[in-house]
This record gives C-alpha cells, structure tokens and sequence, in this order.
C-alpha cells in the first residue's frame, strides 16, 4: 500500500512538472505574440497614421483614456476621435518595456514610453514625452487587439 501511494505522488509530481515546463513555454509564446502585436500597432501608426492603427489593433470594445479624463469608447468612437485634423500630421512612437500575460493566454499588458511630436494650431511644435500602458486580449481568430489604451 505504501509503494501504491508513493508511486502515486511521484507520478503526479512529474505530472504537474511537465505541464508546468508547457505553461510557461506557452506564456513566453504569448508574451513574444503581445510584443509582435505592439510593434505592428507602432509600425501602422508611424506609416499609416494615427486613425488607420488605433482603429485597426482595437477591439471593437476597446477603450482609450487620455489626460483629461476624456474616456474614448469603442471602435467607431476610436476612428472618429483619430480621424479629426489634430492627428493628420502626428509623429507618435513607443516600444513596449515590459509585457506580461495570463497563464491562460487570453489576457496580456504592456507598458513603456512613447513620444509624441505635432504643431499647435499656430504652427509651433509639441513634443510630450510620457508612458504608456496597453491591455491586450486575444481575439477568436488568435490575434491580438487592445481593449485598454
């Protein structure tokens, strides 16, 4: 009985260890899929623009909270809010420090730093410097898409 039962742990320990070693290789793909994701968000919006990125990585219930409080909700919101004037002639660029992600890959974060050039409305220049943190989730098709910028 003792043999039984010691076998018995033992199996389950070299059980759980292996699908341990498999979770995290999972996670570290997840987390090498959030990073690509980011970088192709920051590629759209420096050859694109701001509109065709922030709309294209978002998911359809994504929300954006800048400075002012001001919540921007949802896709269309999204497309509407970045298609005014203000963002036609925007240089924004940001590369993620740090990403994590859940165990079950399904839900990830990034954050990091970015800058932001652009003219006033009399033509003198903006630069903010700042950081950014982005909530990603991961989409039916495998894809990811922010829910939180």
């Amino acid at each position: 009985m003792n043999r039984f039962i010691l076998t018995l742990i033992l199996f389950s320990l070299v059980t759980l260890s292996c699908t341990n070693k498999n979770s995290m290789a999972d996670k570290q793909q997840f987390k090498q899929e959030i990073i690509q994701a980011e970088r192709d968000f920051a590629k759209m919006v420096k050859e694109q623009g701001m509109q065709a990125g922030f709309t294209f990585f978002a998911d359809s219930n994504a929300v954006i909270r800048r400075g002012n409080e001001t919540l921007i909700k949802g896709k269309k919101e999204i497309e509407e809010n970045y298609g005014h004037p203000r963002y036609k002639d925007v240089a924004l660029e940001w590369e993620a420090d740090f990403v994590d992600v859940a165990a079950s890959g399904d839900l990830g974060y990034t954050y990091g730093h970015y800058t932001f050039e652009a003219k006033d409305s009399t033509g003198n220049p903006i630069k903010a410097t700042g950081t950014f943190h982005t909530v990603w989730k991961r989409q039916p098709d495998g894809s990811w898409k922010y829910v939180w910028d």
